[in-house]
């Protein structure tokens, strides 16, 4: 037992010091916190927050501008185990300044929604039921259609909602996701990319419970996921992570087993995609860690109506430095 214990320990020494600069945080990142909590956590939810019951499940939305002054409205879906703050203001704010309504969601088990204490395998729910979730919002507001806007886990549930409910959907832009993440000819979960994230949570996850160390956590984890050529965004994920903790209820550690879950029970959409007829934007960047470029070119071609973007050296985020063109590809998808 000792010398396994020896060999483990060799080996994430060695594993910590070949990926080191991925996965330590910057040394300014005390002065950063210092700075953020001097200046005031700036508030991440200035819109109209409301609650709707899907079932048993109580879902947290919030609307962001005003349905009857706007183009038309966006519903925003986030990623796994995210909340709808995944969306940062540098990603949704250019969509505002267009005219449109926005609608974010805190998906079942993260935010403010119900975070089922008690999930088991025997109680898990697929993307299927959390699209229903997305409908459940829409008819509370009595909003008819929609504009769909997911990334990652989010674009699998708005590829869902185009699939299974294709009169309530005006279009679908698709960001950062697949048509089937456990397709057995693609890339699933990238081996560096698993290194990284398992090194960064035992470097970070174990230190004391203190808010600095969980907002630390947090933006260490963040960083695991950016893409190439680019500075990260360390203040905008520090300040979001400060606000969720400090603010709403914090980050639901258990929701990763029922999100994946849900993913796995979910399957493969690769039939069902070439019957989406609303119009299709695929985003993706070059240089995803997490889900590789290649799932969206694979996927993208059997949707009929379908433009791709796809944006060198990005990462699984929206750092502010790709807002401009990003922005401008949605805006234009939407009018087009």
């Amino acid at each position: 037992m000792i010398y396994f214990l020896i060999i483990i320990g060799i080996l994430l020494v060695f594993g910590i010091w070949f990926i080191r600069k991925d996965i330590l945080l910057p040394g300014n990142v005390d002065a950063l916190i210092a700075e953020i909590k001097a200046e005031g956590i700036p508030e991440m939810m200035p819109g109209e927050k409301g609650f709707v019951k899907n079932g048993a499940i109580n879902i947290c939305y919030e609307i962001l501008g005003k349905y009857s002054k706007s183009k038309g409205t966006i519903l925003q879906l986030n990623g796994h185990s995210q909340t709808m703050l995944g969306f940062p203001p540098n990603f949704y704010e250019p969509l505002l300044n267009a005219d449109y309504q926005i609608i974010r969601i805190d998906n079942r088990g993260t935010g403010e929604s119900d975070w089922m204490k008690y999930w088991t395998s025997k109680t898990a729910f697929s993307l299927e039921e959390m699209a229903t979730d997305v409908i459940a919002v829409m008819d509370k507001l009595q909003i008819e259609k929609v504009h769909i806007i997911g990334y990652s886990m989010g674009g699998m549930i708005g590829q869902r909602l185009a699939i299974n409910y294709p009169n309530r959907i005006l279009s679908l832009t698709s960001i950062m996701t697949t048509g089937f993440y456990n397709d057995p000819k693609l890339t699933g979960l990238p081996v560096r990319f698993a290194l990284k994230f398992g090194l960064t949570f035992l470097v970070y996850a174990f230190r004391r419970k203190t808010i600095n160390n969980s907002a630390k956590l947090h933006l260490a984890v963040n960083r695991v996921l950016k893409g190439k050529g680019y500075n990260f965004d360390d203040k905008i994920v520090l300040q979001k992570a400060l606000y969720e903790i400090t603010e709403r209820r914090g980050y639901n550690v258990k929701v990763e087993r029922p999100h994946s879950k849900a993913i796995q029970l979910s399957g493969s959409r690769y039939e069902e995609l070439k019957k989406i007829q609303v119009p299709t934007l695929v985003i993706h960047g070059t240089a995803d860690p997490l889900v590789l470029l290649e799932h969206a070119e694979k996927y993208a071609p059997m949707i009929p109506k379908v433009k791709t973007f796809f944006i060198e050296n990005l990462g699984h985020h929206f750092p502010k430095c790709h807002s401009e063109e990003i922005a401008n590809a949605i805006l234009s998808h939407l009018t087009h």
